[in-house]
């Protein structure tokens, strides 16, 4: 049975191996956490005057470098005058040169947000009127390529190694002690503890990278090494080293000075390493928490802890049907599970769902905020499929729980069996030692006395070749016993398939910390200025000031038109009409036309109605496409005097 379980079992592992990687390689970039909720000027404005300086506003604080923003001129080359600074809160500035020229301009940006996440976006606007720009208004690569698939990979097997070296030694404590003398066991452990450790490593090495150019040749930059080190994510990173190191004395502890202890020294010992093991792995818990999704936002103080909790609880769980599995799969046949030992940790899995249920739920308030965006937002759909690879895993423990009842109530016919069966051999043992002794006492009596000795030596050792023969068959006997129970073989079965689901859970899980916040999402989408769609035109309003001159007496003035949202369907418009010294002032008629050559749309005309001293409006003017719209507006000072001036403006 085992010849022909084993293959599939490592053709499963394969198989989830190869879709988690599939989930991980489908993640992309990781997604903005910290959005683009406000700019100045705003996305696809025409402004009349060269800005002093461009400003950017963030849902959340952001790092930056002197680098972090760039304003481009339309042939490429940058206007931006030293780096940005903060002006308060989350925004942030950058002052451009004196006496720019008309054009269209691109801003870019590439910073780092306060959960650890590179955000990268870029918009244009102009000054006097749009016009062609060899720059291409799209978001850098911020976390992608090659760079990117490896942190991501860095973060799945950080958390892997960190089920693994957790759950697997609660299991040991908790559930099955005498597990700690198993090699097996303590091969699995270990393992965990080297992949946290090597996954800890390499993260601190890309990090630099990662939130930067992007390029394998920065990672192994000392500058920029010792410039993530400064960072929360590197002193994150460099804690969860020491505190690894406190880690791997645990686990010298528990496979030493533990398995050598008799069961009541090493009941004492149990309590000790308990509270030791729980401080290292909230520890170890508190480094993802503090420097990720939990430290910021809405009740930063309440998520961390809770966030503890939930990576330990999952730990519990994932680690210890590992480490259940691994025992139950490739542990000695000698040294089987004990049946008690998988009942407690049913109970240990059960608690650690309890616990996850809980926080996860409030996790899921805090990120998402509203229904909708469990069906809006990327966010909401990878929770979706976490909870329901949750549920199905759930479900499976269901059954789990029923063979290891099961189990129960063979095991005592098991056991006696098994008596029964050493009994027999080992009264078959003493009649066969009786007639060897009787015959050899016979054979001795004609023997030369050297002879006999030579007879000796060969003897001891073919009787110590033949034990080892017999141990040999009576541990495959012992091995085909313990997987004839067909309630043991369905447990195995079943805990593979537990263990299988939870590789995929933990992909999308980290999937899922490299994502935006639903909540955050919703935030900026409702301003206009997600950072997942940052070359997306605004949809704030525009302002367009036009000049005029009709030519006649008190014909000079500027006609300001205000188009708000700017965006396809109904629009309201506010026309403002100024004389030289800037007051309000009346004129005896003025006319709006929206024209979209493009597209050979217009001129569609709009009649503003008066509203008071220098102050026309119309509501519910209809823009049907999106794109370059002229907007022309005819000003007429006298019965003969008039003039048409116009401006293009990005709309939609």
């Amino acid at each position: 049975m085992t010849q022909t379980t084993a293959p599939r079992v490592r053709t499963l592992v394969l198989l989830l191996l190869t879709a988690a990687c599939a989930l991980l390689a489908g993640a992309g970039p990781a997604s903005a956490h910290a959005a683009l909720t406000g700019s100045a000027p705003r996305q696809g404005a025409v402004v009349d005057r060269a800005p002093a300086q461009v400003s950017l506003t963030f849902s959340e604080s952001v790092s930056m470098d002197d680098d972090s923003v760039r304003v481009l001129d339309p042939k490429g080359k940058r206007v931006d005058d030293g780096g940005p600074t903060g002006t308060g809160g989350t925004t942030y500035a950058v002052k451009l040169h004196a006496g720019l020229p008309d054009g269209t301009y691109t801003v870019t940006y590439q910073v780092v947000s306060a959960d650890s996440h590179p955000v990268a976006g870029a918009y244009t606007f102009s000054v006097g009127a749009p016009s062609e720009t060899s720059v291409s208004a799209t978001a850098q690569a911020a976390g992608g390529g090659f760079i990117g698939g490896l942190y991501g990979v860095g973060r799945y097997v950080s958390y892997a190694g960190f089920a693994v070296l957790v759950g697997g030694a609660a299991f040991v404590l908790a559930c099955w002690p005498r597990g700690s003398g198993v090699r097996v066991v303590q091969r699995f452990v270990v393992s965990g503890w080297l992949a946290l450790t090597a996954a800890t490593l390499l993260l601190l090495l890309l990090r630099g990278s990662y939130t930067g150019s992007g390029k394998a040749a920065d990672v192994f930059d000392m500058a920029l090494l010792g410039e993530v080190l400064q960072t929360k994510t590197g002193a994150a990173l460099v804690s969860r080293l020491l505190l690894l190191a406190a880690a791997a004395l645990f686990v010298a502890v528990l496979f030493g000075a533990y398995d050598k202890r008799e069961d009541e020294e090493r009941r004492d010992l149990t309590f000790g390493l308990a509270v030791g093991g729980t401080v290292v792995a909230a520890g170890l818990a508190a480094t993802w928490a503090m420097s990720e999704h939990a430290s910021v936002g809405l009740q930063a103080g309440l998520a961390m802890p809770i966030d503890v909790v939930h990576l330990i609880a999952v730990a519990t769980w994932f680690g210890g049907l590992a480490a259940l599995l691994v025992a139950l799969y490739r542990g000695p046949a000698d040294t089987p599970v004990p049946t008690d030992a998988v009942r407690r940790f049913s109970a240990v899995a059960f608690g650690s769902v309890v616990a996850l249920v809980a926080t996860g739920t409030y996790q899921s308030w805090r990120q998402l905020g509203s229904w909708t965006a469990f069906t809006d937002t990327r966010y909401g759909q990878l929770l979706l499929a976490k909870i329901a690879l949750v549920a199905v895993l759930v479900g499976i423990a269901y059954f789990s729980r029923r063979w290891t009842a099961r189990l129960a109530d063979t095991a005592a016919v098991v056991v006696r069996q098994r008596g029964k069966a050493r009994g027999e051999r080992e009264k078959a043992g003493a009649k066969a030692s009786g007639g060897s002794k009787g015959s050899g006492n016979a054979k001795g009596a004609g023997t030369p006395k050297g002879s006999g000795n030579a007879k000796g030596s060969g003897g001891s050792q073919r009787a110590a070749q033949l034990a080892r023969q017999r141990a040999a068959v009576d541990a495959a006997r012992q091995k085909r016993q313990r997987d004839a129970d067909p309630h043991r073989f369905a447990l195995r079965r079943s805990v593979l398939a537990e263990a299988g689901v939870a590789v995929v859970l933990l992909a999308v899980t980290t999937v899922l910390t490299q994502t935006e916040p639903g909540r955050t999402q919703e935030e900026a989408t409702a301003t206009g200025a997600s950072s997942t769609a940052p070359s997306t035109p605004s949809t704030g309003a525009v302002t367009l000031d036009m000049p005029f001159d009709t030519g006649g007496q008190d014909g000079k003035g500027l006609v300001r038109v205000e188009l708000d949202p700017a965006r396809v369907g109904a629009n309201d418009l506010h026309l403002y009409v100024e004389g030289p010294d800037g007051t309000a002032v009346d004129v005896p008629e003025v006319k709006v036309a929206l024209t979209q050559e493009a597209k050979d749309i217009g001129p569609l005309p709009v009649a503003p109605d008066h509203i008071t001293t220098g102050h026309w409006s119309a509501s519910g003017v209809q823009i049907p496409v999106a794109g370059d719209w002229e907007v022309a507006v005819t000003v007429r000072t006298s019965d003969i005097d008039q003039v048409t001036v116009s401006k293009n403006a990005q709309i939609g």
